[in-house]
């Protein structure tokens, strides 16, 4: 896909928790199409510590208000420098970028999808993007807390929502491979993103029930176009730049330990 460097004005900046904002984003003209697990690679303006751009991926696509969201975890100076922006500010991004989920050629399978911590961002674009083609997707979603599990109401028009969290405090106590859920129902196409150990572990249920599972990895993406060689994943057909032949991977390409 082609890809653009686009001055983009800023139509909202949500904060949603202590530790996340929704960073909404428009254009002059159309945006580009872009497909569920893409990302962007977003330029950090007046921060004298940033000085590269900052991979996120693209969390949802509002074509009706030709709007590109981001849910942005603050975790360092450029995130939030990105998490103070007002609305009617310019920043520039590169997108799309990367290589997104397959959309299944039979609606009528169960499709779960698993999303951890900030991980749960490109499975709400990805959840749209299949109930428009008929599916009725299951999301499984895990956090530390109630307070960590974001955008439950938008997720909720597009599929079944179940979650846990560490603490208990919402849905089943432990981690997403712990979820009930996994015992009671045959899925027939797992995706999932979020930290590794959870993918892991998920690519590790998949491959013991025979299921088809693509994850998307968090590698460190540093330019996007697979130059600098910051995210090199080792995979069964040798090393890979996870920014340009992923973030998207099916689990059988992959080296893991599963």
């Amino acid at each position: 896909m082609k890809k653009y460097v686009l001055d983009l004005v800023v139509t909202e900046n949500m904060r949603l928790h202590e530790h996340y904002v929704l960073l909404k984003l428009t254009s002059g003209q159309t945006l580009p199409e872009m497909r569920p697990g893409q990302f962007a690679e977003i330029r950090v303006d007046g921060s004298p510590t940033t000085f590269l751009r900052r991979p996120i991926s693209i969390n949802y696509v509002d074509k009706t208000s030709n709007e590109v969201w981001f849910l942005i975890q603050l975790v360092g100076d450029g995130t939030r420098h990105l998490g103070e922006a007002k609305k009617g500010d310019i920043i520039n991004v590169v997108l799309p970028l990367g290589n997104g989920f397959t959309m299944p050629e039979d609606t009528s399978g169960k499709l779960l999808l698993v999303g951890g911590g900030v991980g749960t961002a490109p499975m709400l674009y990805l959840g749209e993007q299949l109930a428009l083609r008929g599916c009725r997707p299951t999301f499984l979603l895990g956090a530390r807390s109630d307070k960590d599990l974001l955008q439950l109401d938008l997720f909720s028009k597009f599929g079944d929502v179940y979650t846990t969290t560490e603490d208990g405090s919402r849905g089943e106590k432990g981690y997403v491979t712990q979820h009930s859920l996994l015992n009671q129902v045959r899925f027939d196409h797992i995706y999932t993103c979020g930290p590794k150990p959870m993918m892991m572990a998920v690519a590790r249920y998949a491959k013991a029930q025979g299921i088809a599972c693509e994850v998307s990895l968090e590698n460190t993406m540093a330019c996007g176009v697979g130059a600098c060689l910051c995210c090199v994943e080792n995979t069964k057909e040798g090393h890979v730049c996870v920014c340009k032949e992923g973030p998207v991977f099916n689990i059988d390409k992959l080296l893991w330990q599963i």
